[in-house]
C-alpha cells in the first residue's frame, strides 16, 4: 500500500505527510513543473506540465489497495476501478456508492456553466477539513491493511 496525492493545489499535505510517516506508508506526491514542493518524507514526483498530465499520471501510477488523494472526481472513478481507495483533500472518502453521484452533478455544473450559468466554487476550508482529512485517511489506512 502507498498513499499517491494529486500535489498540484493540494491543501492539507502536512497532514497527509503526518499520516504517512506515523503508520510508515511510502509516500508519492505528484505535481507539474511549475510547481515546488519539498518533504523530508514524500517522493516528489514532477510531471510535464500540460492538460491533465498529472491527473493522468496518478491514475496510472495507482494499484490495489493505495490511498488516492484527489479532488478530481474522474480520477477518483479511476482509480476505484483498479481497486484503489479515494479520497478528497476535504476528507471525503470517494467509493462505489457515491462516485456516480458525483460524476454527474460535474456533468450537469459543467453544462449550466458553458450555457451561460454560475456555478459556485467549493467553500474556505475550514480545521473541520483538516480533521476530516487526517481521521478518514488513518480509516482508510486501517481499512487497507485488513
Amino acid at each position: 500500500m502507498r498513499i499517491i496525492v494529486d500535489a498540484d493545489g493540494c491543501p492539507g499535505k502536512q497532514l497527509i505527510e503526518k499520516a504517512a510517516k506515523d503508520n510508515s506508508i511510502e509516500l508519492i506526491m505528484f505535481c507539474d513543473i511549475n510547481h515546488v514542493l519539498s518533504s523530508d518524507y514524500a517522493s516528489i514526483r514532477y510531471v510535464d506540465s500540460g492538460f491533465q498530465t498529472v491527473d493522468m499520471k496518478v491514475a496510472n501510477e495507482a494499484k490495489s489497495k493505495d490511498i488516492v488523494i484527489t479532488q478530481d472526481f474522474g480520477v477518483a472513478a479511476m482509480v476505484l476501478a483498479k481497486g484503489s481507495y479515494a479520497i478528497g483533500p476535504k476528507g471525503h472518502i470517494y467509493d462505489d456508492n457515491n462516485i456516480d453521484k458525483l460524476l454527474f452533478e460535474r456533468h450537469l455544473s459543467g453544462k449550466l456553466r458553458r450555457s451561460g450559468g454560475k456555478t459556485f466554487g467549493p467553500k474556505k476550508r475550514t480545521s473541520e477539513d483538516d480533521d476530516k482529512l487526517y481521521n478518514n485517511l488513518i480509516k482508510l489506512i486501517l481499512k487497507a491493511n485488513q
